[in-house]
This record gives C-alpha cells, sequence and structure tokens, in this order.
C-alpha cells in the first residue's frame, strides 16, 4: 500500500459526523460549479475517488449510465456506482453519487479538497436517495441530514 493511500485511509476513518468548520463556511458561501460527467471532474479528484474506492479504475458512471444497482455478480462489466451530482469551486468539489451492489443501494456525499499538487479526502457521510441536484445536496450537508461516516466509499 503506498504512503498517499495510508495517509488516505487514515483520514478516512476519522471522518467526523460533522463538516468540519473551514469546509462548512466554504459550502455554505463558495461557488460550485456543477459538473455533468466524470471526466469534468478535475484529475486529482477522479484519481482520489479511486483511491476512495479502492479499485484499479475509477469505478463510478456517469448521471443516468447503466451501473449495477443490484446483486454485484450481475452484468459484473458495469461500474458499481454512478454519479448523481457533483461541482467544484476553485478548491474543493462536493460528489454524491448512487453505490449499488448486494442489498438496498445506498447514496454517499464526498467532499474533496484539489490542488494542482495534491488533492485531498476532508469529509464524506451516508446520503439520502433522491436529492436530485447540487443544490439540494449541499443544502442537505448543510442541514446537518448528512452525518459523516467512514465508508466504505
Amino acid at each position: 500500500m503506498s504512503l498517499w493511500s495510508a495517509a488516505t485511509l487514515a483520514h478516512q476513518a476519522t471522518a467526523s459526523a460533522d463538516i468540519p468548520a473551514e469546509f462548512r463556511a466554504h459550502l455554505r458561501t463558495g461557488r460550485f460549479d456543477v459538473v455533468s460527467s466524470i471526466r469534468g471532474l478535475p484529475l486529482g479528484v477522479r484519481h482520489q475517488l479511486q483511491t476512495l474506492f479502492g479499485g484499479e479504475t475509477l469505478d463510478i458512471a456517469d448521471p443516468g449510465a447503466p451501473f449495477r444497482a443490484g446483486d454485484e455478480t450481475a452484468n459484473g462489466q458495469l461500474p458499481s456506482r454512478r454519479l448523481v451530482a457533483a461541482g467544484c469551486s476553485y478548491e474543493d468539489c462536493l460528489v454524491y453519487y448512487q453505490r449499488g451492489g448486494r442489498g438496498a443501494p445506498t447514496w454517499r456525499v464526498l467532499l474533496l479538497h484539489w490542488a494542482p499538487d495534491a488533492t485531498t479526502f476532508e469529509w464524506g457521510g451516508n446520503a439520502p436517495g433522491g436529492l436530485p441536484t447540487l443544490e439540494t445536496v449541499r443544502s442537505a450537508v448543510l442541514s446537518g441530514t448528512i452525518k459523516g461516516s467512514s465508508g466504505p466509499w
């Protein structure tokens, strides 16, 4: 395991229920531009997602694209996650996605801090399904509807 992955996992394991104050303030007042596809996310953010997901490829489909929503063994060629909504500011990205697999589907939100030299996982949590836009996701995070968790992502 690389040092980068170990640091990510250590930070991931200590995610608090509440979003850190510095990110809460930025999330509340910052301008987040909507990102409509995985390729629209900064390269560092895509790499960090791949690290968090623990795979050799970025295991997430674009909004509306097919993915493994049910049993993990069915349609093994499809990604197990699907992007629902995302947005980035000049330094942070908020990513809301659905995770399929065994049992009921789940939804997750991740906040990643990105810069040209490094991207870091800052906070993530379990989310309710059915949040249709970036603004509804942002409101849910700020209201405390979404509580932090340690994954799995």
